[in-house]
């Protein structure tokens, strides 16, 4: 094999690869003598075709097989022997005449086109110095969580009189346009509460002052942007039949409410709302306390990035964007701006992700950072989680598919190296409210 690199500019790198003939037809012969012992032909011995025929039947596509083989194997020697790290897939041409070169006549030679990992010494990660926002868990927090569990696990009972704001009632109906009923608008015997705000605006609100034994004839219009088509900003027509009003009967939060939850007592489910709210705040202040490190990060390195992760990474960032826009969800500060100054942010965007990615790479690299095999396959459960009934197929679309295994594999690594750094920069805690910290992560 014969190496000549015909171009070093920045992280854009070049090679000529040749390989003699000869050693094109040694595999081939190599290759032939494997396969004659299990080659069956008619008109042959089984195992006794000859060399010469299998190579008139099959030589041209062995030699196929074995130029593919080749050039794999020679081009990872290639960067090998030259110590370089790939920052995306080679690009490989074939030089030459491939009709002659799969005939054995010609010598193996292409070229090969890459960007390298750029070399860069990360900075000591124990000179950074971070503050951390912890919010702890007001008790009227606590109390706030326990008075909407209460409202949320409130009974009702059948009360006399006329129906209000915040009663159930038991009731019939069903729903017309233009005099002909339509699927789904019909049900007997439904519990509905006034004012939760579950059917059609404008529905609940028609039955306040309504009492037991009396028909309403309810008339709303669909809204425009409701989930069946033929309905979307149609009036409609409910009869209702009101059988029974109840009104809300108030929940006393003492052991007996905690009991019907499934807990001891009072004590333990507040010990459980504070640990569900302690773990909110805990997330949020990982988040808060990575981005500062980030930030960090990104002030303290300055290097030559590959140019096709930049691109790849804003074609995904502006796909992203394009797809948001196209839905209408674009925020109102990006909505006053052209294609043109978003883009330019965007590639900002993509050139700081591209260049964290790569420092905490290398930092975790030189920390030897590791993922194990039992939190590859927790995560590839809990990927599989998300898609009930499905779960064996995504497994085994991970388990196959190698890129997918990657991206599966990033966030984990990204975050066990972001654990290393914080043991070992300066880490200051900061009480603070709640307030506080959500703003802190809002604003990013």
């Amino acid at each position: 094999m014969n190496v000549t690199e015909t171009k070093s500019e920045g992280l854009s790198r070049e090679f000529r690869v040749s390989i003699p003939k000869g050693e094109l037809a040694a595999k081939l012969n190599e290759k032939i003598s494997e396969m004659q012992p299990k080659v069956n032909l008619k008109g042959f011995r089984p195992g006794k075709v000859p060399a010469a025929h299998i190579r008139k039947m099959y030589g041209k596509s062995i030699m196929a097989d074995i130029v593919n083989d080749v050039v794999q194997e020679t081009s990872d020697k290639a960067l090998a022997e030259k110590s370089l790290r790939p920052a995306s897939r080679p690009s490989i041409k074939l030089d030459g005449d491939q009709e002659k070169l799969i005939n054995g006549e010609a010598d193996l030679d292409y070229s090969m086109a890459l960007e390298v990992m750029p070399e860069f010494e990360p900075t000591d990660v124990t000179a950074i110095s971070l503050e951390r926002m912890i919010a702890e868990v007001p008790e009227d927090e606590i109390n706030d969580a326990l008075k909407r569990l209460a409202d949320n696990n409130k009974s009702y009972e059948t009360k006399e009189g006329k129906a209000e704001n915040g009663d159930a009632v038991v009731i019939d109906f069903v729903g017309s346009i233009d005099g002909e009923k339509f699927d789904g608008g019909a049900a007997e015997g439904h519990t509905l509460v006034i004012g939760s705000n579950r059917f059609i605006p404008g529905f609940e609100e028609q039955l306040i002052g309504a009492a037991a034994g009396e028909d309403v004839n309810v008339n709303v219009t669909f809204p425009e942007e409701y989930q069946v088509d033929t309905l979307k900003g149609k009036p409609a027509l409910f009869e209702v039949k009101v059988h029974e009003v109840k009104g809300p009967k108030d929940v006393e939060i003492n052991d007996e409410f905690a009991k019907t939850l499934g807990l001891e007592s009072l004590e333990s489910l507040k010990e459980a709302i504070k640990g569900q709210i302690s773990g909110e705040l805990g997330f949020a202040t990982r988040q808060q306390v990575k981005r500062v490190l980030l930030d960090a990060l990104d002030e303290r390195h300055a290097f030559d990035l590959p140019p096709l992760m930049v691109k790849a990474e804003f074609e995904q960032i502006w796909s992203q964007f394009t797809a948001e826009k196209n839905a209408g969800n674009l925020s109102e500060e990006d909505k006053g701006k052209t294609d043109e100054e978003l883009r330019a942010e965007y590639q900002k965007i993509a050139e700081r992700r591209v260049r964290l990615g790569l420092v905490l790479a290398e930092i975790g690299r030189r920390a030897e950072v590791q993922i194990t095999n039992e939190e590859l396959v927790r995560a590839l459960r809990q990927e599989a989680s998300r898609y009930p009934g499905q779960e064996k197929q995504v497994i085994e679309f991970y388990t196959k598919n190698q890129n997918a295994m990657a991206q599966l594999r990033a966030p984990i690594y990204e975050e066990k190296v972001v654990d290393y750094i914080l043991e070992k920069a300066t880490v200051t805690d900061k009480t603070v409210t709640r307030e506080e910290l959500m703003k802190e992560i809002g604003d990013e």
